[in-house]
């Protein structure tokens, strides 16, 4: 039976922190379905649109055959359940994330006892980056190209200087 996990975010933009989550995912699970979700904390401040977002990780997953890339403004607990998903997939950078992500995965089990949620302790290399660092990062003027993945470090790095 096909295991079918999916890998919640925002992405904005996604990161190489985001993809290492990803690629991972994708050794472990049939299918991944990575969807890019409304964070209604975070609306006013996206510098993407979604189809960007999904465009951005499209371009980035090339190649990872058993990657889908999908949208998402509900609930995330129905989601996984119209896509009949096993498991949520989450990225831990630090201790600091753990409490926020535990909270969603008890409420997500209490509205969809089918989906289990793992997760996955985020690479070394990658245990500081956010996506919120990498935009403060680039609007001071820094250099943020290590940060993010090469199909789409450019489009990334001039929107987020204009």
């Amino acid at each position: 039976m096909e295991k079918i996990a999916i890998c919640p975010g925002s992405f904005d933009p996604v990161t190489i922190g985001h993809l290492d989550v990803i690629r991972r995912s994708a050794k472990i699970f049939d299918r991944v379905i990575v969807v890019v979700m409304t964070n209604y904390r975070k609306t006013a401040s996206y510098s993407f649109s979604v189809e960007e977002r999904m465009d951005l990780i499209r371009r980035s997953v090339e190649g990872l055959d058993n990657v889908e890339v999908d949208s998402d403004a509900g609930l995330l607990a129905e989601y996984a359940r119209r896509k009949h998903a096993d498991v949520i997939v989450k990225g831990l950078r630090a201790v600091s994330d753990f409490e926020d992500e535990f909270l969603q995965a008890l409420t997500n089990k209490k509205l969809n006892p089918d989906v289990e949620t793992v997760f996955l302790a985020a690479s070394v290399e990658n245990m500081f980056m956010s996506s919120s660092m990498i935009k403060q990062v680039c609007a001071l003027g820094g250099d943020i190209s290590q940060f993010l993945p090469a199909p789409v470090r450019e489009d990334i790095i001039a929107r987020l200087k204009a």
